[in-house]
């Protein structure tokens, strides 16, 4: 039997018209793709379907119209990369994610993603992804510049003589 050849420019042009109405795309491979088919994850220590779980969760708990799940698929790619590292962490995970899918979390509403998670707010669990959303998404230069924010200004001086006097925001407030 001759086996084609799928190279990913190939296997994203065939799958365009799935991914377009998914919000996220496991494929055979262990391989998550974002929904507008830009990014994709690999994850090494939780399955597929458990990092589109964590995705889905991050941003749940952070939820941002703007960010594109590749911002939240780079969170859960953090800590994939921590729990292929650390066999108790990588169980954290597993367990939490198993007890969401459990709940059905993809088919729960906005309202009830959040009555879920307050149930489970005071666990490690929880608390670890939690963790991971504030820094992987607020630390990211790449949500800095979707937001106006040029970063941070200390070597630069400070923001008292650059364009502290040019902000806008305050009076939209």
């Amino acid at each position: 039997m001759r086996q084609a050849k799928l190279n990913r420019r190939h296997f994203l042009a065939g799958t365009s018209a799935i991914i377009a109405g998914s919000t996220l795309l496991t494929v055979t491979g262990g391989m998550l793709i974002g929904p507008n088919g830009a990014w994709a994850l690999t994850p090494q220590a939780v399955s597929a379907a458990e990092a589109a779980t964590l995705v889905e969760m991050a941003r749940a708990l952070y939820p941002h119209e703007k960010l594109d799940d590749a911002i939240y698929g780079k969170v859960v790619a953090s800590l994939d990369e921590k729990a292929a590292k650390d066999p108790a962490l990588k169980e954290t995970l597993q367990k939490g994610v198993a007890e969401l899918q459990a709940a059905k979390w993809s088919d729960l509403d906005a309202d009830q993603r959040e009555e879920a998670l307050k149930k489970i707010d005071a666990t490690a669990f929880f608390q670890t992804v939690r963790g991971e959303c504030v820094t992987g998404i607020y630390n990211n230069p790449d949500v800095w510049k979707i937001y106006g924010y040029e970063g941070p200004s200390a070597e630069l001086g400070g923001y008292l003589h650059r364009g502290f006097d040019e902000i806008t925001w305050p009076d939209q407030v």
